[in-house]
């Protein structure tokens, strides 16, 4: 059975992702000085991905 594109590892094409992982919009709302140390972790605004 074959495994449907979507689905294939790290060996294919490699498409932008519109979510990122908390830890990844923490670094970026720190970048963007919107988040410092002390402030929540959960609940964090909604971010969109650099370019």
């Amino acid at each position: 059975m074959s495994q449907h594109k979507s689905l294939q590892g790290s060996s294919g094409i490699v498409v932008k992702r519109n979510v990122l992982k908390r830890f990844e919009r923490i670094d970026l709302l720190k970048k963007r000085g919107h988040w410092k140390v002390g402030d929540r972790v959960q609940g964090l605004r909604k971010t969109k991905p650099d370019v």
